[in-house]
């Protein structure tokens, strides 16, 4: 019955105040086990030491923490960053180069899903044009190595929108099994929402996530802030994981972080602990 449900896990941007400045990879790693969590995503230029190529040492490194405090690689955090260069977009090669550069490294690092970026041509965030192009040429090189691209589905993205729907459709033609979605929490916030000029759009309701759980491999568990009485406010936390729960889906929830106070010493870590305690609540009803 427990692999019929969520598994939990911590986003290293949560920590993204103090990492590099208060906390080393190690004593991210070290919070994570005493939190008694073990699925982790990082993002790959902000924790990965001279990315894109850390060296062997730094890789046994890795290997090492990894084992001692019995983490677990999950998810990647990349992007492709198709403006790189002023005044045009990159080009399908160019995409796919880099996206062969992130899947490699990622299978180095031990991690089976990647949190793919796309680049974005306006405020929904609809992705570039080529995007179909060069994810089809990857797809080959991420069977090899094992991987699954995922885009971020993301405020102020709907879930019932055309974006969605052309990821799916692009899932069902090709029959591929090595790209899906990242559902990101925030696109049902209900408060304190993002602020863009020109766009009022509603946050999705957690049961439309249902038909898109099987395209689903991993969530960012997003949140704002948590009470004293470890209550999420701004997102209707009870609701999403009865939703995931009642669907038997068991990938990760991936908590992370997106409020103030990063930079002061433990105030992230506090506010992942007491999110941990919510989510272990609802899980266990």
């Amino acid at each position: 019955m427990l692999q019929n449900i969520p598994k939990t896990g911590v986003s290293l941007y949560s920590y993204s105040g103090e990492f590099g400045v208060s906390m080393t990879l190690e004593d991210c790693f070290a919070e994570m086990y005493d939190l008694g969590t073990n699925g982790l995503e990082i993002l790959a230029n902000g924790h990965i030491q001279d990315y894109p190529n850390p060296s062997d040492i730094w890789l046994e490194e890795w290997h090492r923490l990894l084992k001692m405090y019995e983490i677990i690689p999950v998810e990647y955090g990349h992007w492709v960053d198709s403006r790189r260069f002023p005044g045009r977009e990159l080009t399908t090669q160019e995409s796919y180069d880099s996206l062969v550069k992130d899947i490699e490294l990622a299978n180095k690092l031990g991690f089976t899903v990647l949190r793919t970026k796309l680049g974005v041509i306006d405020f929904d965030l609809n992705p570039v044009n080529n995007w179909r192009e060069f994810i089809k040429k990857a797809l080959p090189v991420a069977e090899e190595y094992g991987v699954v691209m995922c885009p971020e589905i993301h405020q102020p993205t709907e879930l019932n929108s055309k974006m969605v729907n052309d990821y799916v459709e692009f899932i069902e033609k090709t029959g591929t099994k090595h790209f899906g979605l990242n559902i990101d929490f925030g696109i049902f916030q209900t408060s304190e929402r993002m602020v863009i000029p020109g766009f009022d759009n509603e946050p999705s309701k957690p049961e439309e996530l249902i038909p898109y759980l099987k395209y689903t491999h991993a969530c960012h568990a997003k949140f704002i802030h948590m009470t004293e009485d470890f209550i999420e406010p701004t997102h209707p936390y009870e609701a999403i994981i009865k939703v995931l729960k009642d669907n038997h889906w068991n990938g990760y929830m991936l908590s992370e972080y997106e409020g103030k106070n990063k930079e002061i010493a433990g105030y992230a870590c506090d506010q992942v602990r007491k999110h941990h305690v919510m989510i272990n609540r609802y899980l266990s009803k």
